[in-house]
């Protein structure tokens, strides 16, 4: 499957706020979170549910990636997206190794597969 996804009974802004500390826990940090709805309000669009994305990194893991292949920098950095639907959040992101997958380096799919454990357990820790 393309993606990891889950469903939480907390509110976006609580599982943004646990999110972010449940991967610092795990040496990823957020390099940048988009307000997606404010956004969409701001540019006059009403887009009534919560959506945020999230950036993160582990910046030795990416400095050993794109070492590797400097194309990899596509996939990076990783992306969680955190929003409402129907009354409930979920937290999800793209499987970094089906992404890199797609670069047709085993050795750097073993590493996006270590990468995207350790994200599923944040995640899972956030639920």
């Amino acid at each position: 499957m393309f993606h990891y996804t889950v469903a939480t009974s907390k509110s976006v802004s609580h599982t943004v706020e646990d999110l972010e500390a449940n991967l610092k826990a795990i040496d990823f940090g957020v390099l940048w979170h988009l307000d997606l709805h404010g956004k969409l309000q701001e540019k006059g669009i009403d887009f009534p549910d919560q959506h945020r994305v999230l950036e993160v990194c582990n910046p030795k893991e990416a400095e050993q990636i794109l070492n590797k292949n400097k194309l990899a920098g596509d996939f990076l950095p990783c992306k969680i997206t955190v929003y409402e639907e129907a009354e409930t959040t979920y937290i999800s992101m793209p499987r970094p190794s089906v992404l890199m997958g797609l670069a047709e380096e085993p050795e750097l799919t073993a590493t996006a597969e270590d990468i995207e454990r350790r994200l599923i357990q944040g995640i899972d820790q956030t639920v």
